[in-house]
């Protein structure tokens, strides 16, 4: 039997996207991938067979892998950013188990970092952030009474939230119980493509400009202290390149 290659397509710069995902996804038979989260340049010169998953419902896109990998196919399903959370790589891989079907995950660059990087941002700043939290919002999709936004603006970390712009108000509402209300924001609409914007401001303001904007979905939201290194010099140095900072490599 032939496997299946779970990829992480990257944010959308189709220059994003790993060397080993780019040479997997040009030796493919049959590619899967995640309609339009999924710039369409990554598929553009390829071989293989093309199915747009947006229309397919899980058993319908098992049913295609199946079909393929009986015909001793190469099987490429293709994900937007990286496969590790919010791709719903882990229900696929669960009926793949169940038929035998051997497979491999190949890890790609998450939008939450494209974004840092639009920003020129570290999301850990020293004394002032070292964690940092990717959460969504509940919608259709629950989330544990433990994990609530409310809950975890408790932190102050930095926090990168999915999938949840549309619920904008609810947001500000839930973040504002433990940020303050001037804590800095971002909002970042297709990160890495040419059609990229990005709006930022104080946390109390954040709804209007998020609607003022027309920003509606495919987008993530940046909440805290450590944001505002992309705009103005905290004075916040890490130990690492500290002069009198002594270790194996540097006496």
């Amino acid at each position: 039997m032939s496997k299946v290659y779970f990829i992480g397509a990257g944010p959308g710069d189709p220059e994003l996207i790993t060397l080993k995902g780019r040479r997997l996804l040009d030796s493919a038979d049959v590619v899967i991938y995640a309609g339009s989260l999924v710039n369409p340049a990554l598929l553009e010169g390829i071989r293989a067979t093309i199915y747009d998953s947006a229309s397919m419902d899980l058993e319908e896109i098992i049913a295609v892998i199946k079909g393929a990998v009986n015909s001793a196919a190469i099987v490429v399903r293709l994900h937007t950013g990286d496969t590790s959370f919010y791709s719903a790589i882990s229900e696929q891989i669960e009926r793949l188990r169940e038929l035998g079907i051997d497979c491999e995950v190949i890890p790609g660059v998450s939008s939450a970092l494209a974004g840092a990087a639009a920003l020129k941002q570290e999301l850990t700043i020293p004394g002032i952030c070292q964690t940092v939290i990717f959460t969504r919002m509940e919608g259709k999709t629950p989330v544990p009474e433990a994990e609530k936004l409310s809950r975890l603006a408790m932190h102050k970390a930095t926090m990168v939230i999915f999938l949840s712009v549309s619920m904008i108000e609810k947001v500000r509402d839930e973040l504002l119980t433990g940020y303050g209300p001037e804590t800095p924001f971002v909002v970042i609409e297709k990160a890495s493509w040419p059609q990229q914007k990005i709006v930022r401001g104080a946390l109390k303001d954040i709804a209007g400009i998020v609607q003022n904007s027309g920003i509606r979905k495919t987008a993530l939201i940046y909440i805290g202290e450590s944001l505002r290194a992309s705009e103005e010099s905290l004075g916040k140095e890490s130990m690492l390149y500290h002069k009198d900072f002594k270790h194996e490599f540097r006496k």
